[in-house]
C-alpha cells in the first residue's frame, strides 16, 4: 500500500502574494527563484505557496509614462486586494518602479508589503558601505520614492548615473530586457557605466529594476559589490514566508 502523508508534519508557510507583470520576464525570474530558495532550504519536493496578480505591462507604461501615478497606483490596488482575498498572506511587488505608489496600492489591504528597498538597504549596510550607486528605469533613478528611503531610513548616499547613461539604461530596459534580450554591447556598456560610478565614490551598486540582474551580475565585477535587489528581496520573502517552520 502507498502510505498516506502525514499533512501535520509538513512545514508550515505563509502564502506569498507578488503583484506582477511588470515585467512577465521579471515575475518569471520571483517565481522561479522563490521556489528554488524554498526547495533549497526544506528540500523534498517543497515549493513555495504563492499567488500572483499581474499588471497588463503597457497599462502600466501609459500610467507611468503620462504621470498618471494616482491611476496606476489604484490600477495596482486591485491586484493587492485579490491577492488577499486570494488567501496571500503578504504582498510583494516585483517590480521597483512601481513602489512610487506603495501608499496608494496598500490602502485597502490589511496585509502588509514587503518593500524592496529594505531587505537590499540592509544588505548594502551590512556590507558597511554608505555610498551605493543606483541603476533602473529613469523614473527609479530620477525619483525620490526610492531614493528617500535608502536615504532617511537606512543612512545612504545613493548616486545616480549621468543623464546620458540614465536614458541608455532605461531604453535597454523597456527595449530589451523586459522582452528577455540580453545584448552582448548593452552588457559592455552598463559595466562600462558600473565602473565609472565605482570611479566617482560609488562603494557599491544597487541593481534596482527587476530585469537587469538578467544581464550583468557580481561575477562581471567581482571587486564592485552588487546589490541584486530581485534576489535580495526573494530572499526576504521566502525569510518572511517560513517564519516559525
Amino acid at each position: 500500500m502507498t502510505a498516506v502523508p502525514n499533512f501535520a508534519q509538513l512545514v508550515p508557510m505563509r502564502t506569498i502574494g507578488i503583484i506582477g507583470g511588470s515585467s512577465d520576464v521579471s515575475t518569471g525570474e520571483y517565481y522561479r527563484l522563490i521556489n528554488r530558495e524554498i526547495n533549497r532550504r526544506l528540500g523534498g519536493h517543497h515549493t513555495g505557496e504563492i499567488v500572483i496578480n499581474s499588471m497588463n505591462f503597457a497599462k502600466g507604461n501609459y500610467y507611468l509614462d503620462n504621470h498618471l501615478i494616482m491611476e496606476g497606483g489604484r490600477y495596482l490596488g486591485e491586484k493587492a486586494v485579490g491577492l488577499e482575498r486570494a488567501g496571500a498572506d503578504f504582498i510583494m511587488l516585483a517590480c521597483n518602479t512601481w513602489h512610487c505608489a506603495a501608499d496608494i496600492f496598500m490602502e485597502r489591504v490589511t496585509i502588509p508589503l514587503l518593500h524592496i528597498v529594505d531587505p537590499t538597504a540592509e544588505a548594502v549596510v551590512a556590507r558597511k558601505i554608505d555610498t551605493v550607486a543606483l541603476l533602473g528605469t529613469s523614473a527609479t533613478m530620477e525619483g525620490d520614492f526610492l531614493r528617500a528611503r535608502f536615504e532617511k531610513k537606512y543612512g545612504l548616499n545613493v548616486l545616480i548615473p549621468d543623464k546620458e547613461d540614465r536614458i541608455f539604461i532605461d531604453r535597454v530596459i523597456f527595449d530589451e530586457l523586459t522582452k528577455g534580450i540580453c545584448s552582448p554591447s548593452s552588457k559592455h556598456r552598463y559595466l562600462s557605466i558600473i565602473d565609472s560610478l565605482a570611479s566617482k565614490e560609488a562603494q557599491g551598486v544597487i541593481l534596482g529594476c527587476t530585469e537587469i540582474s538578467l544581464l550583468v551580475s557580481q561575477a562581471d565585477r567581482p571587486q564592485i559589490p552588487m546589490f541584486d535587489t530581485t534576489e535580495l528581496h526573494v530572499q526576504a520573502a521566502v525569510d518572511l514566508a517560513l517564519i516559525g517552520s
